[in-house]
């Protein structure tokens, strides 16, 4: 499984993690979240982060204001956490630089595994990857984990992240899903404060990866 750092904030982390080789780095534009990247970060400064992995958050924004951001900061992949429709999402598509690859956040609360496999069913062919997370009114950063189980009660047809207050001390049960995530989505339980992240908690999330006994 990859990894994948969400809600930077600091440069100098940010290093740190590109350093340890994590897969995708995620800054969110969302105004709104504590974890809004341009409060701490220009565009600019993004735009010069080299890495392939660096993913924009975002949350029911404007369309062309989307395109613009994924532009200036040289992102490599758009993750729509809000109520895109499938009408945005085509347009999207086709005003985005191909390169970009889309996740398409579906939020996990008390629906039915008939009702979330509806939904995915629903998703464009255009769409790369799922990201499934803990459904909150604040689109997420909740800390709080949904119910791994639906995971086995759906059919997923293309590669997922699961996100939603993975932590170090329920990681383990990413054992019992029978379709493993394409990759891990951590932020608030890896923080020590909202954009502040605890590098030595990761490092320790990065060596149970490595560790033959680890959960990949």
């Amino acid at each position: 499984m990859k990894l994948k750092v969400c809600g930077l904030t600091k440069l100098d982390q940010i290093q740190e993690l590109i350093s340890m080789n994590t897969d995708f780095l995620g800054f969110i534009f969302y105004e709104k979240s504590s974890r809004y990247v341009l409060n701490h970060l220009s565009l600019d400064e993004i735009l010069k982060i080299n890495h392939s992995g660096k993913v924009g958050v975002f949350v029911n924004e404007n369309l062309d204001k989307l395109i613009e951001i994924a532009e200036k900061a040289d992102l490599n992949f758009i993750q729509l956490h809000g109520d895109e429709n499938n009408e945005f999402i085509s347009e999207l598509r086709k005003k985005l630089n191909p390169k970009i690859r889309i996740i398409k956040v579906i939020r996990i609360g008390n629906q039915s595994s008939d009702e979330l496999q509806k939904n995915i069913n629903r998703q464009l062919s255009t769409i790369n990857y799922l990201l499934f997370d803990t459904d909150s009114k604040a689109y997420g950063g909740t800390g709080e984990t949904f119910n791994w189980n639906i995971l086995n009660e759906i059919e997923i047809p293309i590669p997922y992240f699961l996100s939603g207050g993975i932590s170090l001390e329920n990681i383990k049960n990413i054992e019992l899903i029978n379709q493993k995530p394409f990759a891990l989505d951590i932020n608030s339980r890896f923080e020590m404060g909202p954009g502040n992240k605890d590098v030595e908690k990761i490092k320790k999330l990065v060596n149970l990866f490595q560790s033959p006994k680890g959960t990949t």
